[in-house]
């Protein structure tokens, strides 16, 4: 946005979220002293081969995905020979299946007071903006990874500007669905906003029982509320402040002058209507003079009202701005993405735990685990994670790769854990490992 400048301050914490491109952890854990050199083709090929089995298994969990969300894709009919039962058990699936993949994509969700917090704040959208919650019977937002900005901010009419600092969520997902059709209790919308969408030919909402999902990247938190299906921008107390004073200055000398002169117009309209008998010869000068007078005071109003919509425009084409550059995906386009970055969070989680114990000259307790994996991040890439340790072991322990005692845990060294791979990728080709 032109009235803002942003500087990136030195990110935070990364959570659980490993912001590495695969290719980049297979080069690095290559390179790094931890294996002989003849072992690295190896450790390659056991990269591809965990890679190979973690797609088959996402592309299984896509077209679950896909079925679930049919019937409530906003840009497919609603069935009508659904019970009632039947669609809400069908959300409830959708529902936990969307929220599992965004958990194994490493995403945590927004808690519902931070984004009922959002409300009372602005960042880089400096306008108040009302969202119509009512209308919506679910809405959860899910982010992953953020990081502090310095933004300046205009104020004194713009005239000074001042250092602000804000947190920004890197990835931000939003899940939105509407209430049914026909729902008792639905709120009325008001007839104000009703004429407006009227007039303006847009749809006010998707249909009833319908999701949204949509995909942001780098969405400050104090915007939050700008990221709902049709907000609504409202005057704040300053614009009308200064659309009101120049409207009361400019129309009261009109509304004066007008109403000495009323009398004489309807005098004149009087007699040439046959009401009244007597006309003086400065009347039909003072009516015409009444008319001028309405006329300016008509001119004056519309002016005002174009002021009033060119003011509302500008606002809503500066939250229209800051949120059309930051939309990534939405409905069903979302789903490959979320898959694939579920599939390489696991990916990653799983080769670096492998490596962590690989390396290791002794079993590891889950903790020292951890520990071993996130030094290995920062001082090979500098970057700071809070490795998932159960997750990791988790999918080698579905892999057959995982060996316990005593609450310490190893794994089978390259050649034979590729030999178990190699097995269980025949499995998944023949269509009997697809847990």
């Amino acid at each position: 946005m032109s009235e803002t400048s942003i500087e990136t301050a030195a990110p935070g914490p990364r959570e659980k979220f490993i912001p590495l491109r695969k290719s980049d952890i297979v080069a690095a854990i290559v390179a790094h002293a931890g294996l002989p050199a003849d072992q690295a083709p190896d450790l390659r090929r056991f990269a591809r081969m965990l890679g190979a089995i973690f797609h088959v298994r996402y592309f299984e969990e896509l077209d679950r995905l896909r079925e679930a969300y049919f019937y409530f894709d906003p840009e497919v009919s609603a069935p009508a020979s659904r019970s009632a039962g039947d669609v809400e058990a069908a959300y409830r699936s959708l529902s936990d299946e969307f929220v599992r993949v965004v958990t194994e994509a490493n995403f945590v969700e927004i808690p519902h007071e931070v984004i009922v917090r959002a409300f009372g704040e602005h960042a880089l959208v400096r306008v108040r903006i009302e969202a119509p919650v009512e209308e919506f019977r679910d809405i959860r937002m899910f982010r992953r990874g953020d990081h502090k900005e310095t933004i300046e901010i205009p104020f004194l009419f713009g005239l000074r500007r001042r250092s602000l600092e804000v947190e920004v969520y890197d990835d931000v997902v939003l899940m939105v669905a509407t209430k049914p059709d026909g729902t008792a209790g639905r709120p009325r919308k008001r007839f104000a906003d009703a004429w407006r969408n009227r007039r303006s030919g847009r749809k006010t909402r998707i249909r009833g029982g319908a999701v949204l999902f949509k995909y942001f990247r780098h969405i400050a938190r104090g915007d939050l509320e700008a990221l709902f299906p049709d907000v609504r921008v409202v005057m704040s107390v300053f614009d009308q402040f200064a659309l009101g004073v120049p409207a009361l200055v400019g129309g009261v000398p009109i509304l004066i002058k007008l109403a000495s002169t009323l009398t004489i117009l309807f005098a004149v309209a009087g007699f040439y209507l046959g009401l009244s008998g007597t006309l003086h010869d400065d009347d039909t000068k003072q009516a015409l003079a009444a008319i001028s007078g309405l006329f300016a005071l008509g001119a004056f109003v519309l002016r005002q009202w174009g002021n009033f919509h060119r003011q509302s425009l500008i606002h809503q084409k500066q939250v229209t701005d800051n949120i059309y550059f930051r939309n990534v995906n939405n409905n069903t386009g979302i789903f490959n993405y979320l898959i694939g970055e579920a599939e390489e969070q696991d990916w990653k989680e799983a080769l670096l735990g492998y490596y962590g114990l690989l390396t290791s000259t002794e079993p590891l307790a889950r903790e020292a685990l951890g520990a071993r994996v996130e030094a290995l991040l920062l001082e090979l890439f500098g970057v700071r994670v809070a490795f998932g340790c159960d997750d990791a072991l988790k999918k080698l322990a579905e892999l057959g790769l995982l060996c316990e005692a005593g609450g310490r845990f190893a794994v089978p060294p390259l050649a034979e854990a590729l030999a178990g791979l190699e097995k269980r990728w025949e499995r998944l080709l023949l269509g009997k490992d697809l847990t």
